[in-house]
């Protein structure tokens, strides 16, 4: 895991979206053993094959997690938004976060990177 990384999520000011965020970390590690880490733009960013898996962002009052290479996942209804190759959900504070479906959807997601 990448210093940068940790960095980041330490310096995340609500406790709620810094606990998400590790949360969020760990469901990458776990469906994308070898996945490397790094921060571009300001938010960790995600790589299997040196191509884009996943993202995290947070912002004022949501945590923001995307899924890169979704065009063909089969997404439950009204929880992602964006375009076909990339695909965004956002967690607002008290909302609970389905790490086993989203584990499962960066591994198919990532299968093909």
């Amino acid at each position: 895991m990448s210093q940068e990384v940790n960095e980041f999520i330490e310096k995340v000011k609500e406790p709620w979206q810094a606990e998400l965020c590790r949360h969020l970390r760990q469901v990458v590690h776990d469906a994308i053993p070898d996945v490397q880490e790094r921060i571009q733009y300001n938010k960790p960013h995600f790589l299997k094959n040196k191509k884009y898996a996943a993202v995290i962002s947070t912002s004022k009052d949501a945590v923001s997690f995307t899924i890169f290479n979704a065009a063909e996942l089969d997404l439950p209804e009204g929880l992602f938004e964006g375009p076909a190759e990339r695909k965004t959900i956002k967690f607002r504070s008290g909302q609970q976060m389905d790490g086993e479906m989203l584990t499962g959807l960066i591994k198919q997601a990532s299968n093909t990177l």
